[in-house]
């Protein structure tokens, strides 16, 4: 594979995920491949017009001021002690100057912005935390993550809704690439189950309303799919330049290969109904990895289980790959809908597809109607095959369209 406009490799050396699946990539991996839902109903979220989600299970109580931050940035804290110490890393053995921290997100602090809202309007000013904007503002995920670490270099946070942790990726790229770092700890997080969140998404008719059985509820490309599961969660990748992770001995897990970036120009929030701009990126992130339709051996989907999404994306790669028909997962039917940072938790999931040799199944699915038969989807199990070179897909809100080619090391 090609490896960009400096001909350096951009590798992935750790990762940290903190999901519905578990706290932890084993726990997380061992919930994707076994099928398994995390969806339940939510106390939280009663008396609204859905009260299902995908919540990450409870953490021990740990040491220290958690307290100051968003429930999103305790996950991006969690995520990354596990990243750093997948990739060697824990020790800090670093130029902290030469480090750059990117984070994805689509809503910042809500939790913290509704919470602290609802103590002004119903006790008044002085219930109000001292903490609340370095909480909720929205590059505070990344400046709590570069106090955290000591890292000095660039500290970013991007937000193209749904697809934000891809877009964090990118930019990581783009910065190594560019010589600006040696190290990237990139990702995206999101606490997006709140009151306000919930209700909104579903005035817009964006959830699955099957809150009688939970677990079956998100099923991306499914014929029985109704909407999302809205999810919460937190995915960060320790990307190096390839010399430098050669330097130290590191043992890369894949190499970010290409990357695509696009628009749809069509709608606030529904995507191209042919999936044009996503067959752009798909074509972009390919041509910059070198490589051509024929080389995919593997694609990690958006796959919301929402009618529009999953339409639109089915025929996009039926569109592409109209003479040979590479697997194709979501991991959304298990973990539900992350937000902003799906792209980075999908992203973590197709690195390990690709580092294991084994692809993940699409929970819930069963069956395709008509605007999603043709791809080949993998249910029911993990299959085992050899995976060269695979695509994440990441959409968003905006008529975003992110696309990574991640390529086995």
């Amino acid at each position: 594979m090609d490896s960009g406009e400096t001909g350096e490799q951009v590798a992935v050396t750790g990762i940290g995920l903190v999901t519905p699946g578990g706290i932890g990539t084993e726990a997380t991996w061992e919930a994707v491949c076994t099928g398994r839902s995390a969806a339940r109903t939510d106390p939280a979220l009663q008396g609204l017009p859905v009260s299902i989600s995908c919540r990450v299970p409870p953490q021990e109580k740990r040491p220290g001021k958690l307290w100051r931050y968003d429930r999103s940035t305790r996950f991006l804290l969690l995520a990354a002690e596990e990243a750093l110490s997948s990739a060697g890393l824990a020790g800090r053995d670093w130029d902290p100057a030469r480090v750059a921290v990117v984070v994805g997100t689509a809503a910042g602090g809500i939790d913290t912005l509704e919470t602290q809202h609802q103590k002004l309007l119903t006790v008044g000013h002085t219930a109000l935390s001292p903490m609340t904007l370095p909480a909720f503002l929205p590059n505070m995920a990344a400046g709590h993550l570069a106090l955290e670490l000591g890292i000095t270099g660039p500290s970013l946070q991007t937000s193209t809704a749904c697809a934000s942790g891809a877009t964090a990726l990118i930019t990581a790229c783009l910065l190594l690439r560019a010589g600006a770092c040696d190290i990237a700890v990139a990702g995206g997080t999101d606490a997006m189950i709140t009151p306000l969140c919930a209700a909104a998404f579903a005035k817009m008719g964006a959830l699955s309303r099957r809150e009688h059985d939970p677990g079956h509820a998100s099923r991306p490309f499914d014929k029985e799919r109704d909407g999302f599961v809205l999810g919460e969660g937190s995915a960060l990748l320790v990307l190096e330049r390839r010399r430098h992770a050669d330097a130290r001995g590191a043992a890369p897990l894949a190499v970010l290969a290409g990357h695509g970036s696009t628009s749809d120009a069509h709608h606030a929030t529904a995507p191209h109904p042919q999936g044009a701009g996503l067959r752009a990126a798909v074509e972009a992130a390919l041509a910059d990895a070198g490589a051509g339709i024929g080389d995919v051996d593997h694609i990690n989907a958006h796959g919301t289980s929402t009618p529009l999404n999953d339409k639109a994306e089915a025929t996009a790669i039926r569109h592409l790959f109209a003479t040979r028909r590479p697997p194709v997962t979501s991991a959304k039917g298990a973990l539900g809908h992350t937000m902003g940072a799906a792209g980075a938790i999908e992203a973590a999931l197709t690195v390990l597809t690709i580092a294991r040799g084994t692809i993940p199944p699409t929970a819930n699915f069963t069956a395709p109607d008509e605007t999603t038969a043709g791809i080949d989807i993998v249910s029911g199990h993990s299959r085992a095959q050899p995976v060269r070179l695979a695509l994440s897909h990441s959409l968003g809100f905006g008529g975003h369209n992110t696309v990574l080619a991640l390529a086995a090391a």
